[in-house]
């Protein structure tokens, strides 16, 4: 039980800690993705301004060289554009690098003298075609984001800004400035690397925290789940602990008094109880010995009751016969008051339940079965040995029998005996009056009948199935029962084959097999 308990609470507290980190992750999540997207514009932002910046500056830088060089010879202007690619590519440090890249504008006029040239990194026909027909044909910086491929086969994600360019006796050129994005891809990685480690992070504290607050809320409730379990093992003097004023205070405040009332109505119950075994105990004591004088008084009346008026000789009769009713009611007190003492054991021995069953049935057949009714046994093997207490499983039989003979209205009782390697079952089958179902769960009660106003052809004391029931736990074993109005009853015995074992089955089903329950409503 405390096991359970324990498990429930420890589940608890994982369903509160996994519902909060998971919502926490949905959160953050969200949180993160804009904050990312935020930054990662931002900074995406700032650098596209810084590289047009820088791109003016250098387009202004080159047209100012270009325009001052037109007494220059072509190797001297050759020489200037080289000197603008090295000085562009090498005013930032190597990994911020930029790349300059010289192409002919499309014309229709020809030129014997080619300025075109590239730095040493990037290919020229990398240049996406759209960009240049964009450069081409207007006189604005134009700018795209596009991979290139560098000389080396590397194909790298960067901003290319262009413009088109005059050189002195070269015509129109286009020339680009293409901006490396490692470092801006680097910043973003290191960006989101943060924010995800910073989201692990916080998921751990949220959760940490949850597990601490949690554990204040769930220990008070592990700690009634403790004594509750105290209390089903009998020790009702355990209460909880009041350490604070808060709705806690109040739940054990409550709980210990709630405690406190279940402990005196046990104890009411229990005073009770043993004042009632106690009586039912003295009282069946008591009358033995008034009784075993009225037993040989009655003997001797009997005895002589044929030279008696045939009145007096009838009284006499049921003088005997109800001595012996009185004297099955006290012996089944005696036993009913021993089980409630807990006192009643097992005293097992090996039999035959075949021979056992057959016993019982042949005392019956004395003279105590009519004429028009019978019992017959229908058993698989012809022994069957367990290991029991044959007198308690002899009184169960008996019991059994009599409430069938006393119910089949002049009708068959067949008993079924099937044993397997375990268990052993004992079927009763009745096709008198029947029982209703709602009958059932009252039928092991004591002092109960289904028609108590009825006449039987024997009297009972209303004790024998509950008895009956008590003999069969004490082995283990169970006592199950059946029955329809009109088409009879059906109480199955199952017993463990060897002392002290459970039973895993039973072998006969209570229901019989010659019921259906279909046709039933039919």
């Amino acid at each position: 039980m405390t096991g359970i308990r324990r498990a429930l609470s420890q589940s608890l507290a994982t369903k509160v800690i996994l519902s909060t980190v998971l919502l926490s992750l949905g959160v953050i999540s969200l949180v993160g993705s804009a904050l990312n997207s935020r930054l990662s514009d931002g900074l995406r932002s700032s650098s596209f301004n810084s590289a047009i910046s820088e791109s003016k500056f250098t387009f202004f830088d080159a047209e100012y060289k270009l325009a001052i060089s037109r007494d220059s010879t072509i190797e001297e202007r050759k020489k200037i554009l080289a000197d603008i690619v090295v000085n562009a590519t090498t005013q930032v440090v190597k990994e911020a690098r930029r790349e300059i890249v010289f192409l002919k504008a499309p014309s229709k006029k020809k030129s014997k003298v080619s300025y075109e040239m590239t730095s040493a990194r990037i290919k020229a026909s990398s240049i996406p075609e759209g960009l240049r027909k964009r450069v081409a044909e207007g006189k604005k910086i134009e700018n795209e984001y596009a991979p290139v491929e560098e000389k080396s086969g590397i194909t790298r994600e960067v901003l290319i800004v262009g413009k088109r360019i005059n050189i002195p006796a070269g015509g129109l050129y286009e020339m680009y400035i293409v901006f490396s994005l490692d470092n801006q891809t680097a910043t973003l990685g290191l960006i989101r690397n943060s924010l995800i480690f910073t989201g692990f992070g916080l998921i751990f504290l949220i959760a940490m925290i949850t597990w601490l607050v949690l554990r204040q809320v769930v220990k008070p409730v592990r700690e009634a789940a403790r004594i509750a379990t105290q209390f089903t093992q009998g020790d009702f003097s355990q209460r909880m602990k009041i350490e604070s004023k808060d709705e806690m205070a109040t739940l054990a405040n409550s709980y210990n008094e709630m405690a406190q009332s279940i402990e005196q109505q046990i104890s009411r119950l229990e005073n009770l109880s043993r004042v009632q075994q106690r009586f039912v105990s003295d009282v069946s004591h008591e009358l033995r010995t008034p009784l075993t004088t009225l037993r040989m008084a009655s003997e001797v009346i009997y005895n002589q009751r044929a030279t008696f008026d045939p009145l007096i000789a009838r009284s006499s009769e049921l003088l005997a016969a109800q001595i012996d009713r009185f004297e099955r009611l006290l012996e089944d007190l005696l036993e009913v008051s021993r089980f409630d003492a807990e006192v009643a054991v097992l005293e097992p021995v090996d039999f035959d339940v075949v021979g056992l069953v057959t016993r019982c049935v042949k005392d019956f057949e004395i003279g105590e079965i009519d004429t028009e009714s019978g019992i017959r046994i229908e058993s698989e093997t012809p022994t069957v040995n367990i290991q029991a207490d044959i007198r308690r499983v002899e009184r169960i039989m008996r019991n059994l029998l009599s409430n069938a003979l006393d119910h089949a209205d002049g009708k068959e009782v067949v008993v079924t005996i099937v044993a397997t390697e375990t268990e052993v079952g004992i079927g009763v089958r009745d096709y008198g009056s029947g029982l209703d179902e709602s009958a059932l769960i009252r039928v092991f009660d004591r002092f109960w009948r289904a028609d108590p106003s009825r006449a039987r052809v024997r009297g009972g004391t209303g004790l024998g199935l509950s008895i009956a029931l008590e003999d069969a736990r004490l082995h283990n074993g169970e006592l199950d029962a059946w029955g329809r109005p009109g088409l009879g009853a059906h109480f199955v015995l199952t017993l463990p084959r060897k002392a002290g074992a459970s039973i895993e089955g039973r072998p006969i089903k209570v229901a019989p097999k010659d019921f259906h329950e279909e046709n039933f409503y039919l």
